[in-house]
């Protein structure tokens, strides 16, 4: 989900946590890799950051950055769990696409067909404008807190689905379905409905045997209305202003209720990484369906169905998802073969970590020679989260 609930960046409230870990294994460019991952916690953007980047199914470099908890000195874990935000969209989209190829849906079937009356025009909104946000429906995290206090204050509500799409429904449409293009977590709720519907499953149950269970996922999980990381993990803060100055709250626990497909699974970087690796290897959609998901994305976003495109100064072609949810950020990419991946988290803080993570991007796909200079500050990464 979108970062609306996060303070903007104000003051030097001074980090007092900075120390780094050795990689647990350091190959490739990993030595290059680590010190840009220390930025994001040296320059006080985030409290920790993890990541690991693979170039082929052997060579594995992880990194890790920062402190467990603000303020502590236990290091951030390398394997640590954490909320992966909109990351979740693509385990969504990659349902939704196995389903479409056992003919159990149509990307052109209407919404209006499949789950009625949830929103106005359902009639001319299809699976694939969901998958792909050309449906014109609102947002709903935009309304569902009116600002930090108040999302503290419910950050424990359980919420339904129904809840969260009539937050959305009760607001204009955007634009006429398939004719622009407007980045909509509702759009990834109602596929969520739309997986129950078709399955007969919850949709934790139903992402857990296609996809988890598979791949051997392990420390990857749809937690339903679970408020906790269960296993080790790096506490997500989000600065809030009290008498003047800035104070951490930790909000690493939450009811994933309110993000549920738009954003609310768990993960590590190994599994994510796995995942994405598996995913545009081929080895979770038949050729016909992996190319609905990436063969024609918006000229404007880049965006597919449920996945982003991005082409480095380098030449090579990434296909990604970004997340963003209190606490905690995600970036997930792999080469267009599904040769190369990298998976970072970290828990931000004061500043803006994105030139950290461009340059752990191009350096890991492009190298140091090719990955930096002018070319690379002409780099935008999609905020998709």
């Amino acid at each position: 989900m979108r970062r609306r609930v996060f303070l903007s960046a104000v003051s030097t409230f001074a980090l007092l946590a900075g120390a780094s870990t050795a990689p647990a294994s350091t190959v490739g460019r990993g030595g290059e890799l680590q010190p840009l991952l220390d930025q994001l916690t040296a320059t006080g953007a985030a409290t920790s950051a993890i990541a690991e980047f693979r170039d082929g199914r052997t060579s594995v470099w992880r990194g890790s950055s920062g402190v467990k908890r603000f303020g502590g000195s236990e290091p951030a874990p390398v394997d640590g769990l954490f909320r992966i935000g909109s990351v979740t969209k693509t385990f969504v989209a990659t349902v939704v696409l196995q389903l479409a190829a056992e003919g159990k849906v149509s990307l052109d079937d209407p919404l209006e067909r499949r789950l009625p009356g949830l929103v106005p025009r359902s009639d001319r909104i299809t699976v694939r404008h969901l998958l792909q946000h050309t449906s014109g429906i609102e947002d709903y995290p935009r309304f569902l807190y009116s600002d930090v206090k108040d999302y503290l204050r419910k950050r424990f509500l359980t919420r339904t689905p129904r809840e969260l799409v009539a937050i959305a429904a009760a607001q204009p449409p955007l634009f006429e379905p398939g004719t622009s293009w407007s980045y909509s977590n509702t759009n990834y709720i109602l596929l969520g409905m739309l997986i129950e519907r078709l399955t007969g499953k919850s949709f934790e149950t139903a992402v857990s045997q296609r996809i988890l269970r598979p791949l051997g996922l392990r420390d990857t999980v749809a937690p339903g209305t679970d408020l906790f990381i269960r296993g080790p993990h790096s506490h997500g803060y989000m600065p809030v202003e009290r008498d003047g100055e800035i104070h951490p709250v930790d909000v690493s626990v939450l009811n994933p209720s309110a993000p549920w497909t738009a954003g609310g699974m768990i993960s590590t970087t190994a599994d994510v990484n796995r995942f994405f690796a598996a995913l545009l290897g081929g080895r979770l959609l038949p050729p016909a369906q992996l190319r609905e998901m990436i063969g024609n994305p918006v000229a404007s976003s880049g965006y597919g169905l449920g996945i982003a495109r991005l082409v480095l100064p380098c030449g090579t072609t990434l296909w990604l998802h970004t997340g963003g949810i209190p606490g905690y950020i995600t970036f997930a990419a792999s080469t267009e073969d599904g040769r190369a991946q990298l998976a970072v988290s970290y828990t931000p803080w004061i500043g803006d970590g994105g030139g950290a993570i461009l340059g752990l991007v191009t350096t890991a796909f492009c190298g140091s020679a090719t990955g930096t200079g002018q070319a690379a500050t002409e780099l935008t990464l999609p905020k998709l989260g």
